[in-house]
């Protein structure tokens, strides 16, 4: 009598965002422990130049290289800008927020992102959320100041208001990062380079300007280069492939939500941070609400 062999290779859109997934799970404990190390220009221009090797290394061998610097006015525009939104501002915000914040608060305060997306895309895309849009954005932002209060909301007491500020902020300059993007039609590695570009050369201005002196130590040179490849570079184009070879891409987008879960699991057994019942629940209403706001309403117009 033969056995029946039975074989599962998973669809390989499944593999790179459960890859891209993993990698970014780890980014939070990174940035903490990074952060403790260096001062964050030359922290943030080593990820960049990380990212912008890696990223260009991918352009010439897919042969875009005729398309890797702006054509005309617009694009260059688009990619200043962007460039200046993200990875600039809001790297420079988002780890001057881990610095302040537990990781644990700061990470998860970050995925208030959507919501923000929602609600810029009212006034900028003349978008209705419709109601349920509106219900995912309150219990979202009921998530969000149970996690920033330990879980006194009715204190209005953040356990530190500065680091919470910045890592909302954050969460408002990658919404705005996103929707230029959406205008910007060009290949998205292409504008991506391009806005890394852009933020070589502003954050090597700034740390040649700079009043103050700027030091890295051998641990922050090498988690500027971890947050550039597993953050920035390599992780970002795996996501790509995987929407793009994905049936249906809610499949493969749905999947991003295990990363907050699996990277406050990190975060407790590297970092040693007791995960707050507060943050668990906090990061619960988000997801939550995330999933309600795209949900499409059947009353939205």
């Amino acid at each position: 009598m033969h056995l029946l062999k039975v074989s599962f290779t998973p669809p390989r859109h499944i593999v790179y965002a459960l890859l891209s997934v993993l990698a970014w799970s780890t980014i939070g404990t990174a940035m903490k422990l990074t952060v403790e190390q260096t001062d964050l220009l030359p922290l943030l221009l080593i990820s960049v130049s990380t990212a912008l090797l890696i990223l260009l290394t991918f352009i010439f061998v897919s042969g875009k290289t005729a398309l890797i610097l702006p054509k005309n006015r617009q694009e260059w525009l688009y990619s200043i800008v962007s460039g200046s939104l993200n990875p600039t501002a809001y790297y420079l915000i988002l780890l001057r927020a881990y610095d302040l914040l537990p990781a644990q608060e700061a990470g998860t305060l970050n995925y208030f992102w959507p919501f923000v997306l929602v609600i810029l895309s009212i006034p900028i895309l003349k978008q209705n959320p419709g109601w349920k849009g509106l219900i995912g954005i309150l219990i979202g932002f009921s998530g969000l100041i149970i996690i920033s209060t330990h879980g006194d909301p009715g204190s209005l007491a953040f356990s530190n208001t500065t680091g919470v500020i910045l890592a909302i902020s954050s969460a408002f300059i990658w919404a705005s990062f996103w929707l230029l993007n959406m205008k910007d039609k060009r290949d998205d590695i292409i504008k991506l380079f391009n806005s890394f570009l852009v933020a070589f050369i502003i954050l090597a201005i700034s740390l040649i300007i700079s009043p103050t002196s700027q030091t890295i130590s051998t641990k922050g040179l090498l988690g500027g280069v971890y947050l550039g490849i597993f953050e920035m570079g390599i992780t970002f184009i795996l996501w790509l492939k995987a929407l793009k070879w994905a049936p249906n891409t809610a499949t493969v987008s749905n999947l991003v939500f295990l990363s907050p879960f699996i990277s406050l699991i990190i975060i407790s057994i590297v970092l040693k941070e007791a995960i707050l019942p507060s943050t668990l629940l906090g990061l619960v209403l988000i997801v939550i609400g995330i999933l309600i706001s795209n949900r499409k309403s059947r009353h939205t117009s």
